[in-house]
């Protein structure tokens, strides 16, 4: 059968990286074409834009960037029009993949949704289009499949894709003195800063987490670098403080790290599935007015994160927007370095979440599903 995927972002490109490997496998004959990355393009077939080129967040950088927007959703659809699939399979990036699930549903192609659009939090209205132009909606988390099915959506819950990739990697895991050795790292305790995976998530998050880190020289500051970020951007806000930079090693980094200060998204789940204690960060254009206005007339959800939000209570401090500040962050950080009754109570909590995250294996089960699904309609 013939897959067009649509992927947006560094954790879609994960996710379908696993599903595509597990599709593969169900599906001899399988064929992709696919909007991702290049976890995506290791599995095989054809990438036909790469999700770095899609990656505008804020409301100011997408109105700057409406054009490139605009020419990205006219030469998809022109593109799924001449692939011919026999289903799209939309996973996460709302924005662009609701315009593509209404495209391809008027053209009579089948539209699967994987890792299901944040209607929980903030955009509640897209419910609407998901019932209108969504064949098949496949969730990844306990609360969200409930929302959605007190809208009167039926879903196919799956379980956490994350569960699959920290399970597979921590098979083939470095030691930490191999880690260590490689990265030209010394024998302090490492603690991760994951500023984001966008360039204006790092330029917001990165220059409050550099100066923390001057705090505590006792310990060894490691930032995960990602290749959809210049490097120079790393460095001009670095500026030659002794900070290291290390790509596409995050499970690597996670796995041997103490604490960690991470950009709010994927990666607060898989930092928690770490267990490494750690404190959410996040800050986009608009500074305190923004976060007046989306904390009290937009947003459906009490936290940011989405441990905060499995567990439904405050078991990571979250700061955000204005709370965004040098000092927050420097308290907070000394919490998770120094105060083990502070840190115990985290870990029992991300002794809680992996009851509540289920089994491994949700690639598997989310492609035997649409394989399924698609041979019976």
């Amino acid at each position: 059968m013939k897959y067009y995927l649509i992927a947006g972002e560094a954790s879609g490109d994960l996710h379908g990286s696993n599903l595509m490997r597990e599709l593969k496998r169900k599906d001899p004959e399988a064929r992709f074409r696919f909007f991702g990355g290049d976890l995506m393009k290791n599995q095989g077939g054809t990438l036909v834009k790469h999700y770095r080129e899609m990656a505008f967040m804020g409301f100011l950088n997408v109105i700057l960037n409406l054009k490139t927007i605009g020419r990205n959703m006219k030469f998809c659809r022109e593109d799924i029009l001449s692939f011919k699939p026999d289903v799209l399979v939309l996973i996460d990036y709302p924005g662009f993949n609701l315009r593509m699930a209404e495209f391809a549903k008027k053209n009579g192609i089948k539209v699967y949704y994987y890792i299901s659009p944040k209607v929980w939090a903030w955009k509640e209205f897209r419910v609407k289009k998901i019932k209108q132009f969504v064949d098949e909606l496949f969730t990844i988390l306990p609360f969200e499949t409930n929302f959605f099915k007190k809208h009167g959506v039926d879903v196919n819950y799956v379980g956490n894709p994350l569960m699959d990739s920290v399970t597979a990697f921590r098979k083939k895991s470095l030691s930490k003195q191999e880690f260590l050795d490689n990265n030209n790292l010394d024998d302090r305790p490492i603690v991760a800063l994951l500023s984001g995976s966008r360039r204006q998530e790092v330029k917001n998050t990165l220059p409050v987490m550099k100066k923390a880190a001057a705090c505590y020289p006792e310990f060894q500051f490691v930032v995960a670098g990602v290749n959809t970020v210049d490097s120079k951007l790393y460095k001009s806000i670095l500026n030659g403080f002794p900070i290291p930079v290390i790509y596409n090693q995050t499970y690597d980094l996670l796995n041997n790290s103490y604490a960690a200060l991470v950009a709010s998204g994927t990666a607060t789940l898989e930092t928690a599935l770490f267990g490494i204690p750690q404190t959410v960060l996040y800050r986009v254009e608009g500074g305190w007015l923004l976060h007046f206005i989306m904390k009290n007339f937009f947003l459906k959800v009490k936290w940011a994160s989405l441990p905060n939000l499995i567990l439904n209570k405050e078991a990571l401090k979250e700061y955000l927007q204005a709370d965004l500040t040098f000092k927050n962050v420097k308290d907070e950080l000394h919490r998770l370095l120094y105060e083990q009754d502070y840190r115990d109570k985290i870990m029992a909590d991300y002794n809680r979440l992996n009851e509540l995250m289920g089994a491994p294996g949700t690639s598997q089960r989310a492609a035997t599903k649409m394989i399924e699904l698609i041979k019976t309609v």
